[in-house]
């Protein structure tokens, strides 16, 4: 609180002029800074300095003036905010004394620390918590009551700064992420669709082309390799960028949407049973559970001339596994071709440091299978 003292004109103006000066502050280390070297211009103090409180009520803080570097680094630690310097946080009041040694929670000071007598400490508040304590010390005759109401009224005010500029940097974080999710936005519902819906097209176009053209046809399925990558690396630069609610759907619905998307050329009938929490996986495992499915239901779609293909997802705490089964005609693993992305498969899901598993034989259909430790 406060103490109720007239003041004359002029400690008034300077009052008012310090006031400004800590007010407009732009930055918080300026501001406290800036509040200490006035208090100590309006107070005649040698010495002056603010220590900003942790959530305990200690020093986690200490700024202070007055002091040459010196005599500063003979010190071997800052003030703990013990002694005197707590009963100021304990009480939540200023603290006036002709004599600091003398009061009784005084603990002394440690060694190489100049010796000071004369004390002012004052609580700065933000809001209804004290942020830190402003010290005063060694004014020649000692602080009066005067004094005493000046160094609150400019506590009062850097608390006030304090608080203001906590709402400013709020703000701007508050519009930088509004940035962010806007360019994530566009990222993921008008680049990624647009590359996505390129690579279903290459990959229809490949399947239209004759045996015969082999090369041509492993040309394309490359190409639609690199465009998985590129969507792979966009997503990753989304979640980077992320404040995150919407920039993934479920991980659910993201497999529903990809395996609409892919089946709908095609005659087979393809189910998806989901059976697992959806937010289970982090965001880069999920990416590549997507690749795996994207990738074995593409082959199951273009070769395996099936009429069934089943991709199930399913799992608990420790790990996902999805599998995606079709009843067509099967192959032989050691003749597979390139275009087949087995490896790439595989090793993208070892990378992750998940397991890769494929059961085929020609006649026998084929299952491709990975599992994720979450």
């Amino acid at each position: 609180m406060l103490v109720s003292h007239r003041l004359p004109p002029e400690r008034i103006a300077g009052l008012v002029e310090g006031a400004a000066s800590v007010a407009g502050q732009v930055e918080l280390s300026g501001l406290l800074r800036s509040t200490v070297e006035i208090a100590m211009e309006l107070t005649g103090a040698r010495y002056g300095a603010l220590g900003v409180l942790g959530e305990q009520g200690g020093l986690i803080h200490f700024l202070h003036s007055g002091m040459d570097d010196a005599t500063a680094a003979a010190i071997p630690h800052p003030p703990r905010g013990t002694g005197v310097l707590g009963a100021i946080t304990r009480d939540g009041r200023a603290l006036r004394l002709d004599d600091v040694a003398a009061h009784p929670d005084a603990v002394g000071f440690p060694p190489g620390h100049p010796a000071m007598r004369t004390f002012l400490g004052v609580p700065v508040r933000v809001g209804d918590r004290v942020f830190g304590n402003l010290y005063l010390t060694d004014k020649e005759g000692g602080f009066t009551e005067e004094d005493e109401t000046l160094v609150e009224f400019l506590a009062l005010t850097a608390g006030s700064a304090v608080s203001t500029l906590r709402l400013q940097e709020r703000l701007r974080r508050a519009a930088l992420l509004e940035e962010r999710e806007r360019i994530a936005r566009d990222l993921h519902d008008s680049i990624i669709q647009d590359l996505f819906a390129v690579g279903l097209s290459i990959q229809a176009q490949a399947n239209q082309i004759d045996p015969v053209h082999e090369q041509v046809r492993r040309r394309l399925d490359e190409a639609v390799e690199k465009l998985d990558e590129t969507i792979t690396a966009l997503r990753r630069f989304i979640f980077d960028l992320r404040p995150p609610v919407w920039a993934r759907p479920s991980l659910r619905q993201e497999l529903a949407d990809l395996v609409g998307h892919l089946s709908g050329p095609y005659p087979a009938r393809v189910t998806l049973d989901f059976s697992c929490p959806p937010d289970l996986l982090p965001p880069h495992l999920g990416d590549e559970l997507l690749a795996v499915v994207k990738e074995a239901l593409s082959n199951a779609l273009r070769h395996a001339d099936a009429s069934g293909i089943e991709v199930l997802v399913e799992g608990d705490e420790t790990r996902v596994t999805v599998s995606v089964a079709d009843d067509g005609a099967g192959f032989d693993p050691q003749r597979a071709r390139r275009g087949l992305g087995l490896a790439n498969m595989a090793g993208r899901v070892q990378a992750a440091g998940g397991a890769f598993h494929l059961e085929t034989a020609p006649g026998r259909g084929t299952v491709v299978r990975a599992s994720f430790p979450v």
